[in-house]
């Protein structure tokens, strides 16, 4: 018998050269992964609700139905839980009338001064810099930690920029082994948070 190139010590019994095998392995494995990740975001997208109310201006998409709403009637404001338990995720949104020089780093320094600081272990990260944030509106999201009742506890503001005058803020707190998880999810809320 005699040899064809090269290729008699790199290919196998089917006579496909080795490399050429890692590339049909290779597409293999790719096709797998995208025959189960396409239904998955396709599910995902699915569970996605689009929140407004009567009386309220703004709109935003709940990227699962364990998010909802829930009134303060004490505060005459709209909230939001994560399933039952606050800890789960919680989300606090507020309009805040501004100077127009007022930046978020202003607004960061001035939660900090008159509630943050006052919560048990409160823990700033980052620096307190925060980090730019882009959706249907700008702006920046800081993170912190603070304890809970004994439980570590994560917090995330997002100070969202409407106008020179108007910031709206999303304030989201998080028991901090559930964070990995929902950190998404909240910057989903976020980006898409806009006015009807």
């Amino acid at each position: 018998m005699g040899k064809v190139g090269s290729l008699s010590c790199t290919s196998n019994q089917k006579g496909l050269p080795l490399d050429v095998q890692e590339e049909v392995r290779a597409m293999r494995l790719i096709l797998t992964l995208l025959l189960i990740i396409i239904p998955v975001s396709i599910n995902a997208n699915a569970q996605t609700q689009t929140f407004t109310r009567e009386g309220v201006e703004y709109v935003l998409d709940l990227p699962s139905p364990s998010w909802r709403a829930i009134s303060r009637v004490v505060h005459g404001h709209l909230e939001f839980v994560n399933g039952e338990d606050y800890s789960n995720g919680y989300l606090r949104l507020r309009k805040k009338l501004v100077t127009p020089a007022t930046t978020s780093v202003d607004l960061f320094s001035e939660a900090e001064k008159w509630d943050l600081q006052k919560l048990p272990g409160y823990v700033v990260c980052s620096g307190g810099k925060g980090t730019e944030f882009s959706g249907q509106l700008k702006g920046t999201v800081f993170s912190y930690e603070f304890v809970n009742q004994g439980k570590n506890m994560d917090g995330r503001i997002y100070y969202l920029r409407l106008d020179s005058r108007t910031f709206y803020i999303l304030h989201f707190t998080v028991a901090s082994e559930k964070l990995p998880s929902l950190r998404e999810q909240m910057d989903s809320i976020a980006r898409s948070f806009r006015l009807k």
